[in-house]
């Protein structure tokens, strides 16, 4: 086994090749390791900026294997890499662990988990043929939200269900695949934390961000949100709850509903670097992909304390094509992916836009 905590010049093996890992690479060259990526496609924003490019599927265990030989340790940039691809590495080689990730993939055995750990969400259904749609509306109401329970981002695998006449028809929409029933959230934002566990057992979390959607696609985080002190000590024991509940090492995101007395519900967690951290880039000391490295190499946690307010919008499609504009605001800090294809919801890039702490 990998001795830990690995010293520079250690490889960080990462599985996949997107943007999230392309950040991930910067933050451990900063710290002086290499990188090696397993990317789907030659040239990936990660492959850019890294070592090595391993070109394979993210589901064949030889080109995982292929990233073992050459990396000290692995980790992955998104939660839909299937985890029987990773089920053969010896333990402590991948980081965060597998169960997180298996937990991580199906919505049903993911709001099991937290419930099972004091941790409160929306009251929720197993679906696994449209006849069990009408059940579940009669128990918690409706209208009610129909996901598939593994796979779907960004609004995919998703549909709305407002009456159980329309339960065949919802169930079509998303293919007809097993799926989790939600019941509609009471909530009056959407709130986030990030946080992090390391090798050793300590736990960190950043500051909470108020988050915004459109069309089932994150737009902007602002962090710190503007909370009360007991608001930010429950998402904090929301978050290390869960850390210490799947033996975690490394970053992790949680999605929180925040209801009118201020009580928050997780809505789901990414064991992974996430997009409503993306804030911390420019307004924290240590950025969350430092921090996940940091994590997983073994090393200490940095602080995670704001030095800046700070509002991150997506770039989407051509919104990136006002590079120079964006380069030109003083106020602005533009993180550009790589990416040619400029496909309309895609994720080109974002921009920090930063303010003294406690401007509104």
């Amino acid at each position: 086994m990998t001795g830990y905590p690995l010293p520079p010049g250690s490889t960080i093996g990462i599985v996949g090749g997107g943007q999230l890992g392309r950040m991930l690479a910067l933050a451990a060259a900063r710290l002086g390791f290499r990188v090696a990526v397993l990317a789907n496609a030659a040239g990936s924003p990660a492959g850019q900026v890294s070592a090595v490019e391993i070109v394979g599927r993210y589901d064949d265990p030889d080109a995982i294997a292929r990233l073992a030989a050459v990396s000290d340790v692995l980790t992955f940039e998104f939660e839909n890499v299937p985890a029987s691809a990773l089920a053969r590495l010896e333990p402590g080689r991948i980081a965060p662990p597998g169960r997180a990730l298996a937990i991580s993939q199906d919505r049903f055995e993911e709001k099991t988990f937290l419930n099972a750990h004091g941790l409160e969400t929306t009251a929720f259904a197993a679906i696994d043929t449209a006849a069990d749609i009408a059940p579940a509306l009669a128990r918690f109401g409706a209208p009610a939200l129909l996901k598939t329970r593994r796979e779907g981002y960004d609004g995919k695998g998703q549909v709305w269900v407002h009456a159980a006449s329309e339960a065949d028809a919802a169930f079509a929409a998303i293919g007809a695949r097993p799926a989790i029933l939600e019941a509609k959230a009471p909530f009056v934002r959407e709130l986030s934390v990030i946080a992090a566990r390391g090798r050793d057992g300590a736990a960190a979390a950043y500051p909470i961000g108020e988050n915004r959607h459109a069309g089932g696609i994150l737009r902007t985080t602002r962090a710190p949100a503007t909370v009360e002190p007991g608001e930010q000590a429950d998402a904090l024991r929301i978050a290390t709850t869960l850390l210490h509940a799947l033996d975690y090492v490394g970053v992790i995101g949680v999605e929180l509903f925040q209801l009118a007395d201020g009580a928050l519900l997780v809505n789901e967690f990414a064991p992974r670097v996430h997009n409503t951290g993306h804030w911390t880039l420019d307004g924290c000391e240590v950025d969350q992909f430092e921090q996940h490295i940091r994590a997983v190499a073994g090393w200490p946690l940095g602080p995670t304390h704001a030095l800046a307010q700070v509002e991150m919008t997506n770039l989407l499609g051509d919104e990136a094509a006002y590079w120079a504009a964006l380069a030109d605001d003083p106020t602005a800090r533009l993180w550009l992916y790589g990416k040619t294809d400029a496909a309309p919801g895609r994720k080109m890039g974002h921009v920090n836009r930063l303010a003294p702490l406690g401007r509104a």
